[in-house]
């Protein structure tokens, strides 16, 4: 699932870096220059995305930007792009163990054939999501 949410982006000056709030999810981040602040708040959202989504509760809809209040002028109010499904297949990468069943036939010409039978399991499942590699 792909979605665009707002930020909000304030210099630091006293310490260097721009300090970034994304009101959606209620968390905040920062980087010393305004590309790695935007970076840092993609990486921010797409972490808490999955997190909520793990929980089993509804990702936060999209605040309009002109509901998005800035502190003073110097603000930078933007919107950062997050597509959770990908932001999930690039990080959270934990193997979990399936425990599966085949015939005994095939597990013999398989283990002849010197198949890993989770890489096999994990290219199966991919085709049958249309996944690619």
């Amino acid at each position: 699932m792909k979605n665009v949410y707002p930020i909000l982006i304030q210099e630091d000056k006293e310490e260097n870096c721009f300090i970034v709030d994304v009101p959606d999810f209620d968390i905040s981040t920062w980087g010393k220059t305004i590309t790695e602040a935007i970076e840092n708040a993609r990486d921010a959202i797409g972490l808490a995305g999955i997190t909520i989504e793990d929980d089993g509760d509804e990702l936060p809809i999209p605040s309009e930007l002109k509901d998005v209040k800035e502190e003073n002028d110097t603000d930078i109010l933007t919107l950062v792009d997050v597509d959770f499904d990908r932001y999930r297949a690039e990080n959270d990468t934990r193997a979990v163990k399936k425990n599966c069943t085949i015939p005994y036939w095939l597990e013999v010409r398989a283990e002849k054939a010197n198949i890993n039978f989770s890489a096999a399991l994990q290219l199966g499942v991919k085709s049958m999501l249309g996944i690619a590699n």
